[in-house]
């Protein structure tokens, strides 16, 4: 028989606050004990002898949950330089679900590339060296992948280069990626046909990953581009997670309901396949987005090439201009970030702002823009409808995510507010004031949806042995205050968040511990 006085006191006690599980089961008010990093006391608060605890913590009247997981995020190209992460605790984010859209660290497209890694081994080394505030579950690019073997050819892989790719993607597994994504608009993974897709998204099969995918149409042909993804999976066996599910540009509004019935009924027909959603109207990417594909065949250097030969630039010119008013809104699209150059001070305006000020049509001052800072600049894209974010975030299968990359406050640019206050919007904003959702689901579309999808199995739900990645926030209070005019603000509303019962956050203010790591995929 064990007695009371022979079990060690526990590391830190939850008490009395309205436990949410992450299940999507109802609250229960109790209190949740740590011990060793790991949920080790979940029982009802209430009259009688508490554990033993070295430190105590009172949440009445505050939701306990599981630290929230964004599943969609680009943060590994930032987490090493800025591992406070601030802007994910304020949210109550403690595991980033990064190499996105097809983009990751490594495999580097050429040894010593700045900002790349050999492998994702190296990169894990490096994460878990800069001591980050949250974790970071990587999942390895498709781009990544296609750089380090083709390089920017617009062309089809030979055989032999997709068996390099397959051997790059098997190595990144055997390292513990969670997942293979594609980022099918932006070159190169542009360049590859859905054939090399299945067969990369069959390796990724073979070894449990997630296929997660940017697909290659957002706009005029969404449906066409969700029906390859589905295809995809079908084909090769993958989990798919459709990134971001959106329609952009106003003719396209609405479209977002085929696509998600599209979605079940692959599901009803034996595709694991799930989506998520930020929960705002606009965009952020790249703004050689706009361009014709073709124009970036050989990468940046060679699209500046094309700018300064006037034959082929009225080319790419008039491909720009033909999508005006459809998916391409110039008021909508805003400068987020340019390297130092001429339009450096237009961060903030809009495509239409700047061609009225310089007198040409918006296809040109995109371009000028693009050949005045080395073929590179960041854009918020407004083009999306309220009623499309709000079909998509209502779907069950559908993941809360932030697609962002900045993770403190305050900055360089003019970001997305994403960044600062997609979790808190969802708990504020949809839930509490417009009850799109329920408090239960929204917390579970944030912990053990996405966590599922991942196969993240050790963390995510408040469950004794779980690992405890806990967050403790006001459902009264909880909002966002990041705006598209004044973007560099942090939530509010989360009192303490925890990463393996150590404290990041106390009082809504960060402490400055930075207990998390690179996370590996289970064997």
């Amino acid at each position: 028989m064990v007695h009371q006085s022979d079990v060690p006191p526990l590391d830190l006690l939850l008490t009395g606050g309205s436990v949410l599980d992450g299940t999507g089961a109802d609250a229960v008010v109790a209190d949740v004990g740590v011990r060793d990093g790991r949920i080790a006391h979940l029982a009802p608060a209430g009259p009688g002898a508490a554990p033993a605890a070295r430190r105590t913590v009172d949440a009445a009247g505050l939701t306990v949950a599981p630290g929230f997981v964004d599943l969609h995020s680009h943060a590994d190209f930032t987490v090493l330089a800025d591992a406070s992460a601030e802007a994910c605790l304020r949210q109550g984010v403690t595991t980033l679900a990064t190499g996105n859209c097809g983009m990751s660290p490594f495999p580097a497209a050429a040894p010593g590339a700045p900002g790349q890694w050999a492998d994702l081994g190296v990169f894990a080394a490096a994460v878990d060296e800069a001591r980050p505030a949250v974790n970071i579950a990587p999942l390895v690019g498709h781009g990544a992948l296609r750089a380090a073997v083709l390089g920017q050819e617009r062309r089809a892989a030979t055989r032999a280069e997709l068996g390099r790719m397959r051997g790059l993607l098997a190595s990144a597994a055997e390292q513990g990626a969670f997942g293979l994504s594609t980022g099918l608009i932006y070159a190169p993974g542009s360049f590859a046909g859905t054939d090399e897709v299945v067969a990369l998204a069959r390796e990724a099969a073979g070894r449990g990953l997630l296929y997660a995918t940017h697909m290659r149409d957002e706009g005029d042909r969404v449906i066409e581009a969700l029906d390859e993804t589905l295809a995809v999976g079908r084909a090769s066996g993958a989990r798919v997670q459709v990134s971001h599910l959106k329609a952009m540009g106003p003719a396209n509004h609405g479209k977002v309901r085929p696509a998600l019935e599209r979605i079940a009924a692959a599901a009803a027909g034996g595709v694991d396949v799930a989506c998520d959603v930020y929960p705002y109207t606009a965009s952020s990417t790249r703004l050689t987005s706009r361009l014709p594909d073709w124009a970036m065949d050989g990468g940046a250097p060679a699209l500046l090439e094309r700018l300064a030969d006037p034959v082929v630039r009225r080319k790419v010119l008039s491909e720009v201009r033909e999508a005006v008013g459809r998916t391409f809104l110039p008021e909508g699209v805003v400068i987020a970030q340019v390297l130092p150059g001429p339009y450096a001070g237009r961060v903030g305006d809009s495509v239409a702002d700047i061609a009225r000020d310089e007198g040409v049509e918006p296809a040109e001052a995109v371009l000028r823009v693009l050949a005045a800072h080395q073929g590179e600049a960041m854009i918020v894209n407004h083009a999306m409808a309220d009623a499309d974010v709000d079909a998509v975030l209502r779907h069950p299968d559908t993941a809360v995510a932030s697609d962002g990359w900045v993770l403190s406050a305050p900055g360089d640019g003019h970001p997305h507010p994403r960044n600062f206050g997609t979790f808190a919007r969802v708990l504020g904003h949809y839930t509490r004031e417009r009850r799109v959702l329920g408090l239960a689901d929204a917390v579970r579309r944030m912990t053990s949806l996405p966590a599922s999808r991942l196969g993240l199995t050790d963390r995510s739900t408040v469950a004794v042995g779980a690992v405890a990645d806990l967050v403790v926030f006001d459902p009264d209070a909880v909002a966002d205050r990041a705006t598209y005019a004044e973007p560099w603000q942090y939530a509010t509303g989360v009192r303490d968040v925890f990463v393996a019962g150590e404290q990041v956050l106390a009082g809504g203010a960060a402490t400055g511990a930075r207990p998390g790591r690179a996370l590996a995929r289970p064997a």
